[in-house]
C-alpha cells in the first residue's frame, strides 16, 4: 500500500520569509520607477532654469533697456519717437516692459488724437494694479467714446468702477464719466444711479472737484421721471 507523501505545511517563519522576499522584488521594482520620475523631474527643472538664466533673463534685460529708452525720449520730449518705441516693444508683447509699453503707447496715442490706435494698445495691456488697472480701463472708456461707441464705453466705465475697488479718489470720477455717457444715451435713470453712488458713497468728491453732484442727480432723477 502506497503512502502519499504529504508536503510540510511551511512554517510561519518560511511564510514571513517568502512575504519578504517578495516585498523586497517589489521595492527594487518602485526603486527604480522612483528613479526614472526623479530624473524626469530633475531634467525638467534645468531646462526651466536654463531658460529663465540663459533665455528669458537676457530678454528681459533687452526689453527693459528698450524701454529705458523709450522712456528717456519721452522725458526728452520726443513725444512721437517715443511712441513709436513703446508701440514697438508692446507688439513684441512679453514681460513687464511690453505691458507698460502698450499703456504708455496708448496714452499718448490718445493724446495725438489717435483713438483707434490708443484703444488697440489700451487692449494689449494686461491689469495687474487696482488704480493703474482701472485707468487703464477708463482710457478705453475714453477712447470708446471718443469713436462714438457709447455701449462699449459704458462697459469699460464699469470695468474701471470694479477694478478701482472702492478707491474714494478714483471711484467716484470713473461714475461721473459713466453718468455722463448715460447722459448722452439718454439713459437717465442708470445717469441718476452712478450720481447717487457718489452721494451716498463718496459724500466729499464734489467738494473737493468743485461739482454739485447732488443737483446733478437731482436733475437726472427729473428727466427719468422719478
Amino acid at each position: 500500500m502506497s503512502k502519499k507523501v504529504q508536503e510540510a505545511p511551511e512554517t510561519g517563519l518560511e511564510a514571513v520569509n517568502d512575504t519578504l522576499t517578495s516585498t523586497v522584488e517589489k521595492v527594487q521594482q518602485n526603486k527604480k520607477i522612483i528613479m526614472i520620475c526623479t530624473l524626469v523631474v530633475i531634467a525638467v527643472a534645468v531646462l526651466v532654469i536654463a531658460y529663465f538664466y540663459f533665455l528669458r533673463t537676457p530678454a528681459i534685460q533687452s526689453q527693459n533697456e528698450k524701454i529705458g529708452a523709450a522712456d528717456l525720449q519721452l522725458a526728452l520730449g520726443n513725444d512721437s519717437v517715443a511712441t513709436a518705441q513703446y508701440m514697438t516693444i508692446a507688439d513684441d508683447g512679453s514681460y513687464d516692459a511690453g505691458n507698460r509699453a502698450a499703456l504708455q503707447a496708448a496714452i499718448l496715442l490718445y493724446q495725438q488724437g489717435k483713438y483707434e490706435d490708443a484703444l488697440k494698445y489700451a487692449e494689449k495691456y494686461s491689469v495687474q494694479e487696482d488704480v493703474i488697472g482701472a485707468g487703464a480701463q477708463s482710457l478705453k472708456g475714453d477712447c470708446l467714446v471718443n469713436l462714438d461707441r457709447l455701449d462699449d464705453a459704458v462697459k469699460a466705465y464699469k470695468d474701471a468702477v470694479k477694478t478701482s475697488d472702492k478707491n474714494p479718489a478714483y471711484t467716484p470720477f470713473f461714475l461721473m464719466k459713466l453718468a455722463r455717457v448715460y447722459a448722452a444715451q439718454g439713459n437717465h435713470k442708470d445717469e441718476a444711479a452712478a450720481y447717487e453712488t457718489i452721494v451716498a458713497e463718496y459724500p466729499l468728491y464734489g467738494q473737493q472737484h468743485g461739482v454739485d453732484v447732488e443737483k446733478l442727480w437731482e436733475r437726472a432723477k427729473l428727466e427719468a421721471g422719478e
